[in-house]
């Protein structure tokens, strides 16, 4: 069986309802993003920090994977699917998709600030006050700007076994993510789904654009690979 490796963005899960944190001026949600995504901004104010996850958490568990998500469950009938995401939400296994790896965290995890692999499942508000088996406060289990990427390695194993490539809804600028698809092998065959697509079909002939959105774009990207 073949294998495809599907990196998605922001852009699957925004034709689900789900706000994507940065706007088109840089901002999430009125904050600079240094105040909310990174270390720093956490030790500055984490109760501002843990309320603007909280927000995106409650969003989170109000929205539902979209037909862009359930496509890539049929595929996995006919290919070995993994799919590599920056996003923190948890659609894709809500959708069925059974081999996730998540580079930017999980927003419906927590973990204690003393230690990177005390991870836990939480899905309710955050509060400061709340504290690991240990007896440190607790924070949302995201990669924030400055911190290391500690599955990117993994990912890096995944994306070289690749057969064929989608890339969706990501504008592929952010990095160490954008830097991914120069780990695939020579002449793996690309697919890019995104209606702005940063990709151009003229810079690599092995790349496919399809300049749609997630929820037209990739069932019919399937539907064609399963009648390979």
């Amino acid at each position: 069986m073949k294998n495809i490796v599907v990196l998605t963005g922001a852009g699957i899960s925004a034709e689900s309802g789900l706000q994507t944190f940065r706007d088109a001026n840089g901002l999430w949600e009125g904050h600079d993003v240094m105040e909310v995504a990174s270390p720093q901004g956490f030790h500055n104010n984490p109760q501002l920090v843990l309320e603007f996850y909280n927000q995106r958490r409650r969003q989170l568990l109000s929205v539902h994977p979209n037909r862009a998500h359930l496509a890539l469950v049929d595929l996995e009938k006919h290919y070995n699917v993994h799919i590599i995401t920056q996003n923190v939400d948890d659609l894709h296994e809500r959708a069925g998709s059974s081999q996730v790896l998540h580079l930017h965290g999980e927003l419906l995890k927590a973990r204690s600030t003393a230690s990177t692999y005390d991870i836990f499942e939480c899905n309710k508000d955050i509060l400061l006050g709340d504290i690991c088996k240990n007896g440190f406060q607790i924070r949302p289990h995201i990669v924030w700007f400055g911190e290391a990427v500690p599955l990117l390695e993994n990912a890096i194993t995944i994306i070289k076994r690749a057969d064929y490539l989608i890339i969706i809804g990501t504008s592929m600028q952010v990095y160490p993510a954008a830097s991914l698809i120069d780990f695939a092998k020579a002449n793996t065959p690309i697919f890019f789904v995104d209606p702005k697509p940063a990709l151009k079909s003229t810079l690599n002939r092995n790349l496919t654009v399809i300049s749609e959105n997630a929820v037209k774009g990739v069932p019919t990207l399937v539907a064609s690979l399963i009648d390979k």
